[in-house]
C-alpha cells in the first residue's frame, strides 16, 4: 500500500505550538502507513525584534517549508498561536504566498485540521479556529474537525484545557504555561484522527 503523507505545519514563538505540533506528529504517525512530516514556517520578525521580545531559538531540527512543497503532501495539519482572535501574522503570510497554488487549486480535496495556542479563556479558543477556515475553503480543502472523539477528555472541567471541537488548542496564559497532559493527548489524538481520514481518502481516490 502506498504510504499516505501528512505534513504538520506551524508557526511558534515561544514553543507552545511547537510542543502541541510534535504531540500531532506522533499521534499522525502512529497509524500504520502515514508518514507524518513536521514543518515550520518562515519567521517575518526581525532578529533583532524576536531579541527584544526574548522569544527562543527556533527549533533546528525543523525544516521551514515552501509553499510548493505543500503539493507533496495528502493532507494537513496547521498549527498556530492566536493574534487578536485569528491566525498569526507568519501563517498568514504563508498562506498568501500560495497564490500560485490557489489559481489551479492544487490542494483541492485535500483534509486539513487546525490546532493553536492562545493566553487565556478570551483569547480566541474557537474564533481562531473559525477564521483560518476561510484559507482551506478558498484552496478547497476539506476541514475536519475534531468533533467530540476525544470522548471524556473532551468535558473536562476539573482543570483548565485548550481545545474545542474545531481542533486541539493549549493556552500559555503570560508565557510561562506550558501544554498539560491533557491538552497533549488531544493533540496526539487529533493528530492520528486527521491521518486516518487522510489515509481513508488517499486509499478512495487512488
Amino acid at each position: 500500500m502506498e504510504t499516505t503523507k501528512v505534513y504538520v505545519v506551524y508557526y511558534s514563538l515561544y514553543r507552545h505550538v511547537e510542543i502541541m505540533a510534535r504531540e500531532v506528529q506522533r499521534g499522525a504517525n502512529s497509524v500504520q502507513g502515514v508518514e507524518a512530516t513536521i514543518w515550520q514556517v518562515p519567521e517575518t520578525l526581525s532578529d533583532v525584534i524576536i531579541q527584544k521580545m526574548k522569544a527562543p531559538a527556533k527549533a533546528a531540527d525543523v525544516p521551514v517549508i515552501r509553499p510548493e512543497q505543500l503539493l507533496e503532501a495528502d493532507g494537513f495539519l496547521f498549527g498556530f498561536p492566536s493574534r487578536f482572535g485569528v491566525m498569526a501574522a507568519q501563517s498568514k503570510a504563508f498562506f498568501d504566498a500560495t497564490s500560485e497554488l490557489w489559481k489551479c487549486q492544487a490542494l483541492a480535496g485535500k483534509p486539513a485540521g487546525i490546532f493553536w495556542s492562545t493566553g487565556f479563556h478570551g483569547g480566541g479558543q474557537e474564533l481562531t479556529a473559525l477564521t483560518a477556515i476561510t484559507q482551506l475553503a478558498h484552496h478547497g480543502m476539506i476541514y475536519v474537525p475534531l468533533g467530540y472523539t476525544f470522548g471524556s477528555g473532551m468535558f473536562e472541567m476539573k482543570e483548565v484545557k485548550g481545545g474545542s471541537a474545531y481542533g486541539a488548542g493549549t493556552y500559555a496564559a503570560d508565557g510561562s504555561r506550558e501544554p498539560t497532559e491533557l491538552e497533549l493527548q488531544q493533540a496526539f489524538h487529533q493528530g492520528k484522527y486527521v491521518a486516518e481520514i487522510t489515509k481513508k481518502l488517499k486509499n478512495k481516490t487512488s
